[in-house]
């Protein structure tokens, strides 16, 4: 009886959120800054989730110039600024971490 009354209640909360937000969808209007500064969201989250797994691949800090992730996340960065090519980026900083990895063994 409680396990229905606990489905129940995470249904209720569950729904009812995403329905406001559905609801509410084009009848709010956001300041212009608002917007420009929302346009930052996205990198941000990625970079959060990105920048452990980079820096920490082994659970403690690894900042060498033997790390291949670090790497060739540089490499993918400086291939982004270059060419500003989404698909361009991520072969080269694949083929680049692929490389150092099990060419160079690192």
């Amino acid at each position: 009886m409680n396990e229905g009354f606990l489905i129940g209640g995470m249904f209720v909360a569950t729904f009812s959120v995403r329905y406001i937000l559905f609801a509410m969808a084009g009848r709010v209007r956001f300041p212009s800054w608002l917007n420009k500064a929302l346009e930052f969201v996205p990198p941000v989250v990625l970079m959060a989730i990105v920048a452990p797994n980079i820096s920490m691949p082994k659970g403690e800090l690894w900042l060498s110039p033997l790390n291949p992730w670090l790497l060739a996340s540089l490499v993918a960065v400086i291939t982004a600024l270059v060419r500003k090519d989404l698909l361009t980026t991520i072969v080269v900083g694949m083929l680049a971490f692929a490389g150092m990895r099990f060419g160079l063994g690192m």
